[in-house]
């Protein structure tokens, strides 16, 4: 196989899933681990791809996002996974910051914690919270439809007036070298002034974020322990040596 065709081949097959190994090139193209990582190096040079520890992921940066209707429906089994794990995080009396986003919307449900106190930007967050009991803050600002989050400075200053004890938040985005990120400017400062003020942050991901590259950054990696499901693990093992990584077991 000439090397134009192993090329094509390997992108392809990042098309299909985030994560290649070499050794599994190796199997399909019938080729040396030589030429494969030598092929990998060349289409990193082309930004085609991100090489990783034993093997490469795909390398894009993803600037619209879906609305919150579309975010609702998929990956869903994962995301309620991942949101269970999340809410029994939380323990009584805490104050806790709930980002907008499907996956923490997922959470509510499941938390069983008394006398918290949740802060949000996710509109759609509060009619579940108030019809579970949970004293609830919205924070104030402009109304961002696409995700139906609060946005913009009148909301990141008032966010900027209270202290968490944990934090939740969703990401567009999870990858080694470029961290935290997501697609709106407006949603990733108010992510980041979030870390800065919750005493231990959690980021909930589907296998489906990582080795993904969005606008904007938000933090690196180390600033948040990941939450996640089972079906991350065969790449998400790269990830354990920059930050904690929590999975979701079926």
């Amino acid at each position: 196989m000439i090397t134009s065709e192993r090329h094509h081949n390997i992108l392809q097959q990042l098309k299909k899933q985030q994560f290649i190994k070499v050794q599994d090139l190796v199997e399909q193209l019938q080729t040396s681990e030589s030429t494969i990582r030598r092929d990998l190096a060349t289409l990193e040079k082309e930004h085609l791809l991100k090489r990783e520890h034993g093997g490469a992921t795909r390398l894009e940066v993803i600037q619209e996002e879906s609305s919150m209707l579309e975010k609702a429906v998929q990956h869903i089994h994962e995301k309620q996974q991942i949101a269970s794990l999340a809410a029994n995080l939380i323990q009584d009396k805490e104050c806790i910051y709930l980002d907008a986003g499907s996956t923490i919307r997922q959470m509510i449900p499941f938390i069983k914690a008394k006398q918290i106190t949740v802060v949000t930007n996710g509109l759609n967050h509060v009619p579940p919270l108030l019809e579970n009991g949970i004293d609830t803050y919205v924070l104030g600002g402009k109304a961002k439809a696409a995700t139906e989050a609060m946005v913009g400075n009148t909301a990141l200053a008032q966010q900027q007036t209270y202290q968490f004890d944990k934090v939740f938040l969703g990401m567009n985005g999870i990858h080694t070298e470029f961290g935290f990120t997501t697609a709106d400017p407006e949603e990733a400062a108010l992510k980041r002034s979030a870390i800065q003020q919750g005493l231990e942050t959690f980021v909930l991901a589907d296998d489906s974020k990582f080795g993904v590259i969005t606008f904007s950054k938000v933090e690196d990696l180390q600033k948040a322990t990941i939450l996640t499901n089972v079906k991350s693990e065969p790449y998400a093992a790269q990830y354990k040596t920059l930050t904690t990584v929590k999975v979701a077991k079926t």
